[in-house]
């Protein structure tokens, strides 16, 4: 394990934690008036002028402007040590939701710290080992996809196993295999995704089967789902969330999206011709290394969102089978791996390097940028709340999301990616090197 850490002191002027609780200047001159405003209401405030300030300027500025409230005078100040605010605010800019650390106001400033970390491009930097003694055929440690929970990393390879990882140690703690069963093809048995939740761990293979496992249970997997490759093709990306599983097909027109709910674990949904041009190489992922046909991402937690070469399509989980919006790219044709989606916007790229983040409900422009390298197709890409991150010649650079500014490129050098991923702390990357692929991690985490 290698580990290393940077820092620049380039803070944009976003403020750090410090200023939420800077005690109210003695010369400034106390209005007995806010003395008597009521608590609900003083909360009610602050939360609306960190959220009006993190969404006209930046998600960090949302500490400053609280800072500001604060220092109004001793019972507005008084206000920032309820908890029950602090979780208003850490739902409301960060959206989280589950407590992480001994307070919400802790959660709240470690959010904003590892933003700003994530901005100032301070983090540390590891690669994670695990035991590649089991495998007995070429191409079985090429990672095919990486999943990121808030505990573990989790990646799926060519031969059906999933490698789980704790983040707070980088340790790996087990691996899970699909039961055997007939193979139609060489990598019919590819992990096409991994869904990680509080208990369980879900992933499914090329041949359609959905296999899950317990988390704080042995390596037994059992599967959830047998898969009809014949009627339905390749499983070529596979994704969910809390009430839903969603695979995107490429093989048999007609029946791109299925859809099941995973409490029941039945098909509530099968349908969609987004990517039957890609049929007949559907097929041939199954025996031979190709380049990826489709992405398919959750955002929003009830809308999926799938992106083939030529077309990008939001689909209503709630009401299956109605298509949000639509996306094309004829003339160009659009770079499947630079694709991502977080839970309001995507970013896509044509085949010239011409990257735009949209909105996912109305495909309306956020903002566009320029990746170079893309001309030659070898661009791997994702996003995060507030970052897209793309790598392309061994290089992965780094834009906000919010206006396109370019930031910085990340120091390792990293060769061509197998597969990437990033949440709001960390990043993961798996390439290859010899027939093994090295799976690196960065931790932008409140240092």
């Amino acid at each position: 394990m290698s580990s290393s850490s940077s820092s620049d002191n380039g803070d944009s002027g976003a403020g750090g934690s410090r200023e939420v609780f800077e005690a109210p200047s003695p010369s400034r001159p106390r209005r007995g008036a806010n003395d008597v405003w009521p608590e609900p209401f003083l909360e009610s405030l602050a939360v609306q002028v960190a959220v009006n300030a993190s969404s006209s300027t930046s998600l960090l500025a949302a500490a400053p402007a609280l800072a500001n409230v604060f220092r109004v005078c001793t019972t507005w100040q008084a206000v920032s040590r309820s908890d029950h605010l602090w979780q208003l605010l850490t739902r409301q800019v960060w959206g989280r939701t589950r407590l992480m650390h001994d307070t919400w106001r802790d959660e709240f400033l470690f959010r904003h710290r590892t933003a700003r970390n994530f901005r100032t491009r301070t983090y540390n930097y590891f690669t994670l080992q695990f035991d590649p003694s089991d495998v007995d055929e070429p191409d079985s440690l090429s990672c095919r996809c990486l999943t990121l929970s808030d505990l573990y990393l989790a990646a799926g390879f060519a031969d059906g196993t999933v490698r789980l990882f704790l983040l707070n140690n980088r340790l790996h703690i087990k691996t899970l295999r699909p039961p055997l069963r007939d193979r139609f093809g060489r990598f019919s048995r590819a992990v096409s995704g991994i869904v990680i939740s509080d208990s369980r761990l879900t992933f499914a293979t090329m041949d359609g089967d959905i296999h899950v496992a317990e988390i704080e249970g042995g390596v037994h997997t059992r599967t959830a789902y047998a898969g009809d490759i014949v009627n339905d093709g390749a499983l070529v990306d596979f994704t969910g969330c809390g009430r839903w599983w969603v695979g995107l097909f490429a093989g048999v027109p007609g029946r791109a999206f299925h859809i099941w709910d995973c409490n029941s674990e039945e098909t509530t949904f099968i349908g969609g011709t987004l990517t039957d041009p890609e049929a007949v190489m559907g097929w041939h992922t199954l025996t031979e290394l190709t380049t990826s046909l489709g992405r398919l991402r959750i955002s929003g937690g009830e809308t999926a969102v799938a992106c083939t070469r030529w077309k990008i399509m939001v689909i209503d989980l709630r009401n299956q089978g109605v298509i949000i919006g639509e996306d094309e790219e004829q003339r160009r044709g659009l770079i499947v791996t630079g694709f991502d989606s977080n839970d309001v916007a995507y970013v896509r790229i044509d085949g010239r390097g011409n990257a735009s983040v949209r909105r996912v409900n109305t495909q309306e422009t956020v903002c566009e940028f320029r990746v170079s390298g893309a001309a030659q197709r070898r661009v791997m890409g994702c996003v995060n709340r507030l970052h897209a991150l793309m790598c392309a010649g061994g290089i992965m650079r780094v834009w906000e999301v919010e206006r396109g500014e370019y930031l910085y490129s990340i120091r390792e050098r990293v060769g061509e990616l197998d597969a990437i991923v990033a949440d709001d702390r960390h990043v993961a990357v798996a390439s290859t090197s010899t027939a093994q692929s090295t799976i690196h991690l960065w931790d932008f985490g409140a240092l």
